[in-house]
């Protein structure tokens, strides 16, 4: 199997295309690739479809910037602050994207079951909330189960009559995205994935999908890698592209790494709620600056070093809390 390429983010992102679905590694506000989706928006990618186990900050991105044309998860907001995705909110509410809703074990299991290769996974999970309602089967009335995208099922999700007690049971179809876009703490050269810390649902995430994108702090010899095997995640056959990124998770946060920079992402929360604010935001944090690395030296040097993790402690000293 060909080894990874190492590319830049331009390149990694140029891949994709419009209509591809995408899901993404980290949870909430942390390990987000958010160079990655101001990158997609750069880019102006349109009608992409997004399956995530759970939204963030990024997507309420990607939906602002008007890149998103299906969204199918279970919640999205900034998690620590207390704020849900304003942007996917508005859009859904003035009936400006599809969506789908699903139970959080829903949306697990639909990345999961394409990660084992099997058509679907069977739960007892949410029998009865009106989430299996199917009248909120929404892409169903949109009259996109016909077929003709090959991202939709012909159904939501089919309950079956198990033979062993004869109980009712819930089918959850799997998900296969096109694309994972994951931003981890090192990767080897030849595609060797390491995380620190919580690795949430990326393993099912990027087996699921068809090619994945890495982005890490820092390429690594496979040889540092190897000294200590139980802490990779995956192997290198899964990755289709590398991007070494530092501080590609920002605002975010990278366990050991940084901090989840609270005042940006309110800052972001506050003036987006509005296409108008978010119009705005956009035009100086992501089309102002010419790339990543131009978007860090406007933040400055002293507020990214405020976020950096103590190496010793697993987190910054230096950030006031509660």
């Amino acid at each position: 199997m060909a080894r990874p390429q190492n590319v830049s983010l331009t390149e990694a992102i140029g891949q994709i295309k419009d209509g591809d679905m995408l899901t993404f590694g980290g949870f909430t506000v942390w390990r987000r690739p958010i160079a990655a989706i101001y990158e997609i928006i750069r880019q102006q990618k349109r009608n992409l479809h997004l399956v995530e186990v759970n939204g963030g900050t990024h997507d309420d991105m990607l939906v602002g910037a008007g890149c998103v044309g299906v969204w199918e998860s279970c919640w999205s907001g900034h998690e620590l602050y207390g704020k849900l995705g304003g942007n996917l909110a508005r859009k859904i509410e003035n009936k400006e994207i599809l969506y789908e809703d699903w139970s959080h074990i829903h949306a697990l299991y639909r990345l999961a079951a394409a990660a084992k290769g099997v058509p679907f996974l069977p739960t007892y999970s949410a029998i009865g909330c009106d989430m299996l309602n199917p009248e909120n089967d929404n892409l169903g009335k949109a009259g996109l189960r016909d077929g003709s995208n090959r991202h939709i099922g012909k159904h939501k999700f089919v309950t079956y009559k198990e033979p062993f007690t004869d109980s009712e049971i819930t089918l959850i179809p799997a998900a296969s995205p096109d694309w994972c876009i994951t931003h981890v703490q090192m990767v080897g050269e030849e595609g060797t994935v390491r995380v620190d810390g919580l690795r949430f649902s990326d393993e099912e995430a990027i087996k699921a999908s068809k090619h994945n994108i890495i982005i890490a702090e820092q390429v690594v010899p496979e040889e540092y890698l190897r000294r200590e095997p139980t802490r990779n995640m995956l192997p290198g056959y899964f990755v289709d592209y590398i991007v070494e990124l530092p501080w590609g998770a920002h605002p975010t946060g990278l366990y050991g790494a940084y901090e989840p920079d609270g005042p940006f992402i309110n800052h972001f929360f506050k003036s987006t709620r509005t296409q108008e604010g978010f119009d705005q935001w956009a035009e100086e944090w992501i089309f102002g600056v010419k790339d990543f690395e131009e978007y860090l030296s406007k933040l400055g040097m002293t507020r990214l070093e405020n976020l950096r993790a103590n190496p010793a402690l697993g987190y910054s000293s230096k950030l006031k809390r509660g």
